[in-house]
């Protein structure tokens, strides 16, 4: 049985516009931006998809277009290969990528990554600074400043990569090889 179709997002530099590879077919977005408003005139890629490069910024920032597609953190050595060489890599090394990641407990997808790493990056640098993530307790330390924030405990964006997630690797664990 073949693993899906992968949604990855590529780049026209001649045209200078997204190219969504969405289950294996191409979409172009009418502007330079990626959300659900842009998905929703999107339009057949028509022109030579050889020249297409695959965006090192997977990560889709918009929750609606983010459940739509399911873009993945890809490797570090296919960011910025082109259409047929990243299409060969999923090919041959796709799978085998999920599976890994997906065992030893790390998320695959984009967009969850980027909630990750928004978090990581708000979050304060001494450990007796850390604010609470329970709502009624006090911040004992009294000097936490204004622009750090708590990781959300349940939030409508961390259920939607959580969904996202349990899909992918239910998905994945229960394929035939």
């Amino acid at each position: 049985m073949r693993l899906r179709p992968i949604d990855a997002i590529f780049v026209d530099p001649k045209r200078r516009l997204y190219v969504v590879y969405y289950r294996g077919e191409l979409w172009q977005l009418p502007r330079m931006k990626i959300d659900d408003r842009s998905w929703q005139n999107r339009q057949p890629y028509t022109d030579n998809s050889s020249a297409l490069y695959l965006s090192i910024h997977q990560a889709i920032s918009d929750p609606v277009l983010a459940q739509k597609l399911r873009t993945l953190n890809l490797p570090v050595a296919v960011r910025g290969s082109t259409l047929p060489r990243f299409e060969a890599w999923w090919e041959t090394h796709g799978f085998k990528w999920l599976k890994d990641k997906l065992s030893t407990g790390q998320s695959p997808l984009a967009a969850h990554q980027a909630v990750v790493a928004k978090t990581i990056d708000n979050q304060p640098t001494s450990p007796s600074n850390y604010p609470s993530t329970h709502p009624n307790n006090d911040n004992t330390t009294g000097h936490k400043a204004p622009e750090q924030k708590a990781m959300p405990v349940a939030g409508e964006a961390t259920d939607i990569f959580a969904d996202m997630l349990a899909d992918l690797a239910d998905e994945v664990l229960h394929q035939q090889l």
